[in-house]
């Protein structure tokens, strides 16, 4: 039985992460390294401190900087980030996202966010998917980053749905493992390979139903 259906922001229903990837290659330039697309592929998923350690170690750099200095570095990128998501529009939600969850809310599926992003609120409401969300579960309200399952726990407890019920739609690997630790089956959005620990993959959401779920998920 699928009673709520929980996910996760970027790339699974917009696309921000395009505007992560630029921020950090900002900041990485700034401090004399490159940060490529492929090093990018570490981030997803995971909390803004802890992307940033990943960051300064592919440039080598970690041990150079205090605590402070790091939390500088991220305020700075996050600023930039949110410099790039103020401009979003509903054009930037991903194909076939509004349909799917049209179909939930028509047959009474709860709708949860589950997100590390701070920014969520802010992504939202540029984006006008606020409206389908029974709860937001974003980087602000929970301690522990993904592949923590709290931020998916929360998520069914302000829906009032047992975790066996839920299902988490997911596009990076410690969201799927944050899936799995909060008993919760999960479904792999696009293509990484990265993935395959999913219950079920999908490319995207184009076409793809509440039937076409309950088949592979139930």
């Amino acid at each position: 039985m699928i009673s709520a259906c929980l996910f996760d922001l970027d790339g699974v229903l917009v696309d921000t992460a395009v505007y992560h990837y630029k921020a950090w290659r900002r900041l990485a330039a700034e401090l004399g390294f490159e940060f490529t697309e492929e090093h990018n592929e570490a981030l997803k998923g995971v909390s803004r401190m802890a992307s940033l350690d990943i960051l300064l170690d592919t440039g080598g750099v970690r041990e150079r900087y205090s605590a402070g200095e790091k939390e500088e570095m991220a305020a700075r990128k996050n600023g930039w980030y949110v410099e790039y998501i103020s401009r979003m529009t509903a054009s930037e939600i991903l194909p076939g996202v509004t349909s799917f969850l049209d179909e939930l809310k028509t047959k009474g599926i709860k709708i949860a966010l589950g997100s590390a992003s701070k920014n969520a609120g802010l992504i939202l409401e540029n984006t006008g998917l606020g409206g389908y969300f029974d709860a937001v579960v974003d980087g602000s309200m929970v301690s522990e980053a993904k592949p923590d399952p709290q931020v998916f726990l929360l998520g069914a407890e302000l829906t009032g749905t047992p975790p066996a019920q839920c299902v988490v739609f997911e596009d990076a690997e410690a969201g799927i493992e944050a899936a799995r630790r909060a008993g919760m089956r999960s479904v792999g959005v696009g293509g990484s390979p990265t993935l395959r620990k999913a219950d079920t993959l999908i490319p995207g959401f184009v076409g793809f139903t509440f039937e076409d779920l309950t088949k592979r998920i139930d």
